[in-house]
């Protein structure tokens, strides 16, 4: 069956989605997974050996993206939200475990992203044993650039950064990722079949910290984009 609008017993909300860079056309969001501690230092960082760790994901809403930046909400229930730049792949196929390689052939294209994290709930919900989607999957949590189609850029390379008011906080190289991102793909479809429309965000460098309101976030990655909000 097929539903029609008057299926509804009110209008579905509107299909979150991201521009793509160089057309007018948009690349409908599915979901959001994400990779934690994929970076050795983030990983030291936040308390972890990052010599042992398998990677492990965690979920954002679709319409947590807050696409092409501008002013982002800054969320209710926390007094230390953080930032977390990120490189994002845009899938543009269907598998379930695939291999590295066979993750590749998914990739539709490449995307600057920010993790924002009330830090503070998480790390409530980490010392009760509790999950942590408040901290992680709440309103705009997920600012994202345009998307560069992986034919204009098969393979990103070089530094990820970002600043706040000018100040560098995050500034690191693609390459210090523990799991590339075809290894998170096909990490990402042993647990899930993932299909056209998924994001996956790839982890974070060291330097993450708090965002306050009234500050401008400068997120970049060579070759991919670069990506401006403040919090208001």
């Amino acid at each position: 069956m097929t539903e029609t609008s008057s299926d509804f017993v009110f209008s579905p909300a509107p299909q979150p989605s991201v521009p793509v860079a160089g057309t007018s056309a948009r690349f409908p969001v599915r979901r959001i997974l994400c990779v934690g501690r994929n970076y050795a230092a983030h990983a030291r960082e936040m308390g972890a050996d990052p010599t042992r760790e398998a990677p492990f994901f965690f979920a954002k809403p679709g319409d947590a993206v807050a696409p092409g930046g501008g002013n982002v909400p800054y969320p209710s229930a926390t007094s230390d939200l953080h930032h977390e730049v990120e490189l994002v792949v845009a899938i543009g196929g269907a598998g379930r475990d695939l291999t590295p390689e066979q993750a590749g052939k998914l990739v539709f294209g490449w995307a600057v992203g920010v993790d924002l994290t009330r830090r503070d709930l998480q790390a409530e919900a980490k010392k009760a044993a509790r999950p942590w989607d408040s901290a992680k999957g709440f309103d705009a949590s997920a600012p994202i650039s345009e998307i560069i189609p992986a034919e204009a850029l098969p393979n990103p390379t070089g530094r990820i950064r970002l600043s706040i008011d000018g100040q560098a906080r995050q500034d690191a190289e693609l390459g210090d990722m523990i799991w590339d991102p075809y290894e998170v793909i096909a990490e990402a479809s042993k647990l899930w079949q993932l299909a056209p429309g998924d994001l996956i965000f790839t982890g974070t460098p060291e330097g993450v910290g708090a965002i306050g309101r009234g500050e401008q976030a400068v997120a970049e990655i060579d070759g991919v984009g670069r990506l401006v909000f403040r919090m208001v």
